[in-house]
């Protein structure tokens, strides 16, 4: 599968570089600051200490998908007491997702002055190629300039930067690095635009071949800021569990397309059914405790291309939105 799934994959990074410098051009519109750190990586602030804003991550989410992939914001969410979402689609759905926007390069520094640490997201993962699941793909991507966003709510120390530049093969002053705090706008508006992710990670979860989803929309809620980082978390994580809907396109049989719409929805897990946030607490704030079918899509639709035949599973939860919302 790997040789074949990615053997005409595009260079995410070239598709992505032109957004990352849109994006800088237009901070002070999109109420960003930018800085660097000694060593010349650019850091792109999107709510630490600024404002940053909804048309900011929603460009960052672009910029995360490789630059393959579309953002809008509609009104079709599907919940009366919160109607407006995000609307996300991806040109090449395994690529611009898990081999771009998927968070999964584990980055921290420790010393006795500072303690960092940080899921990467982004093109520059394509370069550094650490992780399981770019090896599994067969991709490597090759470029002089990268970015990686970053969900936290401090700066990066240099010790992060040079070692993400080392990894990638590219100067320090080559990096970037987008800093997207949940309890921001922008930050809220970027995981929103994970929705499409999440399907396909969990698709890649149990296990469906890959190389047979052809294309993917997702829909999902913008969450209000939660004004800390664990609330922020807890919604965001929310509005995608209990009211993001996605709709795949499979090139299967019509008992695979079936199989893979029973399996994704989040009320396929044993966890479903209260906020994250709690839920999260009641593991003591260890990720790796909840179950791994949680983190889905609330309600999916596969549809295969060979026979048309359309497979519902899941449901949109509207009391517990509300519940995580406050509404």
């Amino acid at each position: 599968m790997s040789s074949t799934i990615s053997a005409n994959w595009t260079s995410v990074n070239a598709a992505c570089q032109p957004l990352v410098e849109s994006l800088v051009a237009d901070a002070q519109a999109l109420q960003l600051e930018i800085s660097t750190l000694e060593n010349g990586t650019r850091i792109v602030d999107a709510g630490i200490n600024c404002v940053g804003g909804l048309e900011a991550g929603r460009r960052i989410g672009e910029i995360c998908m490789g630059g393959l992939g579309t953002a809008t914001l509609g009104t079709n969410s599907g919940f009366d007491n919160w109607p407006w979402s995000v609307n996300v689609h991806a040109k090449t759905p395994v690529l611009s997702c898990l081999g771009s926007q998927y968070a999964g390069w584990s980055l921290s520094h420790k010393d006795e002055n500072t303690k960092f640490f940080a899921l990467g997201s982004g093109p520059g993962r394509a370069l550094a190629g650490r992780e399981e699941v770019l090896k599994e793909f067969a991709y490597k991507d090759e470029a002089e300039s990268t970015c990686i966003v970053l969900e936290v709510d401090s700066f990066p120390p240099i010790e992060v930067a040079e070692k993400v530049a080392n990894n990638c093969g590219i100067k320090p002053e080559n990096l970037t690095f987008i800093l997207t705090p949940t309890s921001s706008l922008a930050g809220v508006m970027q995981i929103a635009i994970r929705v499409l992710e999440v399907a396909m990670h969990k698709a890649h979860t149990v296990h469906f071949p890959m190389e047979k989803i052809v294309d993917g929309f997702g829909v999902t809620p913008v969450a209000p800021p939660g004004g800390d980082f664990m609330t922020g978390m807890g919604r965001t994580n929310d509005a995608i569990l209990y009211g993001g809907m996605v709709h795949l396109f499979v090139d299967a049989t019509d008992d695979e397309a079936k199989d893979l719409a029973e399996k994704m929805p989040s009320n396929s897990s044993s966890d479903y059914g209260r906020p994250f946030g709690e839920i999260f607490k009641s593991y003591e704030f260890d990720f790796f405790k909840i179950d791994p079918m949680l983190f889905s899509p609330a309600k999916v639709i596969v549809t295969n291309t060979n026979t048309g035949k359309s497979f519902t599973a899941g449901t949109l939860n509207q009391e517990l939105l509300t519940l995580s919302f406050g509404l």
